[in-house]
């Protein structure tokens, strides 16, 4: 999947895509000294990926910070990506913080000691030097609407876009859907009857704004118009097959 070097590579880094997690979270669990609570809309991120949590003065996790000796207790933050634009298993990733709270003022900072995102490709544990230099992908806070945009408004360009998809992956498809977008790329989820697979389109160069976007959005557009109809999806608007 590439490093956190400065090179652009086709897809982000493990450490990039941990933060881009983190920063579109509006919600996350909170597992500490035996209990668990269900935070909305309650934390913010530091630069530095540290959490700051907004607490009820009869939060348990409040009540666990101020009693806990040095650099306890230990904690569990768990946050969910969820595909914006309505498709079958919509977890995207989940993003595993484990370390400790401290009590900041009127509110509790989290301490990051381990870090683990977990995609449909597997697990990983992200360096922590690396995950604290790491930044957000640019396109994270406005990815949602531009998906859901582009499924609802322009149905007519993803269906084009599969034709950059090769035949195999198109086989027995009843449906594809814009999964997620980056600035490395474009991803599509393909639906079955029973199953569904992702496949990816990467960008000729990184998208470092929507504008970017844009350019590179009809570049991908316009070799698709270059290419031919895949015969998969031929065959299933003439006979239905799925």
């Amino acid at each position: 999947m590439g490093d956190d070097s400065h090179s652009w590579t086709a897809a982000p880094a493990a450490a990039e895509r941990a933060r881009s997690v983190l920063a579109a979270a509006w919600s996350c669990s909170v597992t500490a000294e035996g209990t668990r609570e269900e935070l909305v809309g309650a934390h913010t991120v530091g630069e530095d990926g540290r959490v700051y949590v907004d607490v009820p003065e009869d939060s348990s996790l409040l009540t666990a910070a101020i009693c806990a000796p040095r650099g306890e207790p230990s904690a569990v933050l768990e946050f969910a990506d969820v595909a914006p634009v309505p498709v079958g298993n919509r977890i995207r990733a989940r993003l595993w913080l484990a370390g400790w709270f401290a009590v900041e003022g009127e509110r509790l900072a989290f301490t990051p000691t381990r870090v683990v995102l977990r995609r449909p490709s597997g697990s990983v544990v992200v360096d922590l030097d690396e995950f604290a230099a790491a930044v957000p992908d640019p396109l994270t806070t406005a990815e949602a609407r531009l998906l859901t945009h582009l499924a609802d408004c322009h149905a007519d360009a993803v269906e084009r876009l599969t034709r950059l998809v090769d035949s195999e992956s198109l086989h027995r498809a009843v449906r594809v859907q814009p999964l997620a977008v980056d600035r490395h790329g474009l991803t599509l989820r393909i639906e079955r009857a029973r199953t569904h697979g992702d496949v990816r389109l990467a960008f000729h160069a990184p998208a470092d704004d929507v504008a970017q976007l844009t350019e590179r959005m009809h570049i991908l557009l316009s070799q698709a118009s270059a290419a031919s109809c895949p015969r998969a999806l031929q065959r299933q608007r003439t006979d239905g097959d799925g």
